[in-house]
């Protein structure tokens, strides 16, 4: 079952000889529970189109479908709502508060929805990614992976549709880098989550279910499916 669908999407900057065009006709679909990377080089659009699909920037052109939904078609407000109810986000940069501790970060977005946190669920999830004892501990206190590991646990905490990761282990060295991998295709499996990841490392990328690869603003290979 499609639950992610790109057409024709397009992004650009400036105008006349001065235009980059960042994407320039992305059509793409990804299965429901699917574990997709995309990958190309500095650039190439990766991560403008992951903002795309995450409702994060306009398209210039072009239609972005969550679910059924097209969601440019929503209004600002709307958009941010539903954003927040059907994707979560992991960035290279964790962007934790860091006067709330890991508790507190994680249930964070549920809150700011007006929502109470699931408090089995979210342990579950803590559990599962290994910062069940770090609960109270401040971000400062943690590794990098650790602080992964929050960011991902954050991600999950509204139990979003989609997973959309720029970058995850782009701050970790290379055995972390695995471990945040094997946890994410762990949580993706258990929690039913889909999953599109920006990644540069190749190695990562071929562990994922399937590769999407973008240059110059476009899909290599056809349809992206």
């Amino acid at each position: 079952m499609e639950i992610l669908k790109t057409v024709d999407l397009r992004k650009y900057y400036g105008r006349g000889e001065a235009m980059v065009k960042a994407l320039d006709g992305v059509s793409l679909s990804v299965e429901q529970g699917e574990f997709a990377a995309v990958v190309g080089s500095s650039g190439s659009g990766k991560s403008t189109l992951l903002h795309m699909l995450g409702g994060l920037d306009y398209p210039t052109q072009g239609q972005v479908f969550v679910d059924g939904r097209e969601i440019f078609e929503l209004n600002e407000t709307q958009l941010a709502v539903f954003r927040r109810r059907n994707i979560g986000f992991v960035f290279q940069n964790y962007n934790l508060i860091p006067v709330l501790n890991v508790y507190e970060n994680i249930v964070l977005p549920v809150e700011l929805d007006g929502e109470t946190p699931d408090r089995d669920y979210i342990g579950e999830i803590m559990s599962t990614l290994g910062i069940e004892e770090k609960r109270y501990s401040l971000p400062n206190q943690l590794s990098g992976g650790q602080q992964q590991r929050v960011a991902i646990a954050r991600a999950l905490a509204a139990k979003p549709a989609i997973l959309l990761a720029d970058e995850p282990t782009g701050n970790l060295d290379s055995r972390t880098s695995q471990e945040v991998l094997g946890l994410l295709k762990l949580t993706g499996k258990r929690y039913s989550q889909t999953i599109v990841m920006i990644t540069h490392s190749e190695e990562l990328a071929q562990l994922c279910d399937r590769i999407i690869r973008i240059e110059d603003g476009r899909i290599k290979g056809g349809s992206g499916r």
